[in-house]
């Protein structure tokens, strides 16, 4: 099993990896829009939330020798469901020709109340 850590104090903390490898599947933890600083980006914009999140999924899903076009599954948490279409809409500009399984989950607010959508990916990783 490999490890991927983003080398944010929370992993430590909290006991998690940013991704995990195993038998060539890549789990990528929920992700929220966090900048290089730990804050929000895109406060009160779902759409530009969305767009950062899987910016920074593509980063990881390159360094654990994936890519988006290897996604299986997507989930999508978000805390206000009238937000869906600027989420679908974002979402939809990266995957509508890969068209991977998906998940939305209606939640409660996240640990911050500025992160408005977390998305989680699974995919499988290049021979």
């Amino acid at each position: 099993m490999e490890r991927i850590s983003s080398g944010s104090p929370w992993e430590q903390k909290v006991g998690y990896s940013r991704a995990v490898i195993k038998r060539g599947i890549v789990f990528v933890s929920a992700t929220a829009a966090s900048g290089p600083d730990g804050q929000i980006i895109g406060k009160g914009d779902a759409y530009l939330q969305a767009r950062t999140i899987l910016y920074s999924v593509e980063k990881v899903l390159i360094e654990a020798g994936s890519k988006l076009e290897d996604v299986v599954q997507s989930r999508i948490y978000l805390t206000d469901i009238a937000l869906f279409e600027d989420v679908a809409r974002a979402h939809g500009e990266v995957f509508s020709e890969i068209r991977p399984a998906l998940s939305l989950l209606h939640v409660k607010p996240f640990v911050s109340q500025d992160i408005l959508v977390e998305i989680e990916i699974t995919a499988m990783k290049d021979a």
